[in-house]
């Protein structure tokens, strides 16, 4: 069974190391430790707790309840408008997001360079969120 350390797990989970060592101090995740001393989250344990902690989080972070789950949280690095069309980027941590849009959602949104705006990813379209 693949064990992960804090920091990759918490890479996995969408969270800081410092609040993935907070959980484990806290018992939220059990942890072992490897031959070098290290602190390791079974595979199993860490595949478990991240659906505990997905399914929890819209609700903590006071997101809005929608269906489509994979939120990505960013900054809008670019806007392109066209006659109808639109095109809009986000930087999420380390994911560069895409989506075209209509002209009209963008200006309703009032998206722009610099704001923050979650990109909300369910099957092939991508939904922006502004937050």
């Amino acid at each position: 069974m693949q064990s992960y350390t804090i920091g990759q797990a918490a890479r996995l989970v969408g969270v800081s190391p410092d609040t993935a060592r907070r959980w484990a101090d806290a018992g939220r995740v059990v942890t072992h430790r490897d031959e070098g001393g290290r602190r390791l989250i079974n595979g199993r344990d860490l595949a478990a707790f991240s659906v505990e902690v997905g399914q929890g989080a819209h609700i903590e972070d006071g997101e809005p309840y929608t269906s489509a789950r994979n939120a990505f949280p960013g900054i809008v690095t670019a806007v392109k408008l066209g006659d109808v069309a639109a095109q809009v980027e986000i930087q999420a941590g380390p994911h560069r997001l895409v989506s075209l849009l209509t002209r009209e959602a963008v200006e309703e949104l009032g998206l722009e360079v610099g704001m923050q705006a979650t990109a909300r990813v369910k099957s092939t379209g991508v939904h922006i969120d502004r937050t």
